[in-house]
């Protein structure tokens, strides 16, 4: 059986990840890959209903450290029941969101230590990695814009302040710098269809696919 492949992506709020996810999925599966297509928080229904404790509501409704432990446990979920049964099976899993955004949000943005965070990733994750993150990079200003047009403007995350979504992308950026194998950043200012095109660029290079 052809081994599966994990692909994650990441970015701050109107970076447009969840239409670009839906792109690649579609593009691999013209290209005869059985993909898997879920997020994060959520992929599974009790890990929605952890997304919706944690999107939704008051910014300041969790103690940074509580919102790290329920990531974990969502994450945990997701995991047991689709990401690693669907790569056992060959399938290919593209991710709106993983780890990393947890590194971003609340280790970067809520100033949680590196530490906890590593510490509950090895329990809940152990050595396991997405193949190929795509962060999708975008000034910060812009970016919260184009959340408001889509009408998110009342989740939780994106009423944190423009400060806290500085501190995001920053975070990812220097995520992306630590790990230069597994991270490819991709400029989000362009059209949908420039984006998606860069996009390609890199998975085919990762993975030796078609152009």
């Amino acid at each position: 059986m052809t081994p599966g492949r994990f692909i994650s992506f990441e970015g701050g709020e109107g970076t447009g990840k969840t239409t670009q996810v839906t792109k690649l999925t579609q593009r691999l599966v013209g290209a005869g890959i059985d993909v898997v297509e879920t997020r994060e928080p959520g992929g599974t229904p009790a890990a929605e209903e952890i997304r919706r404790l944690l999107v939704e509501g008051d910014p300041r409704r969790w103690e940074p450290m509580s919102e790290l432990l329920l990531h974990f446990a969502a994450r945990r979920e997701h995991l047991v029941k689709v990401i690693w049964p669907a790569l056992e099976r060959g399938q290919w899993v593209v991710s709106d969101r993983f780890a990393d955004s947890t590194r971003a949000y609340q280790g970067y943005g809520l100033g949680i230590p590196e530490t906890a965070i590593e510490a509950l990733y090895d329990l809940a994750v152990g050595n396991f990695a997405p193949d190929l993150t795509v962060i999708l990079d975008l000034p910060v200003e812009l970016g919260l814009k184009r959340a408001k047009w889509r009408g998110d403007a009342a989740a939780r995350y994106e009423r944190m302040g423009q400060p806290f979504h500085e501190r995001l992308r920053k975070g990812f950026l220097a995520i992306a710098k630590e790990n230069p194998v597994r991270c490819r950043v991709i400029d989000a200012t362009g059209t949908l269809e420039e984006i998606e095109a860069a996009i390609w660029h890199a998975v085919a290079k990762r993975f030796d696919l078609a152009p």
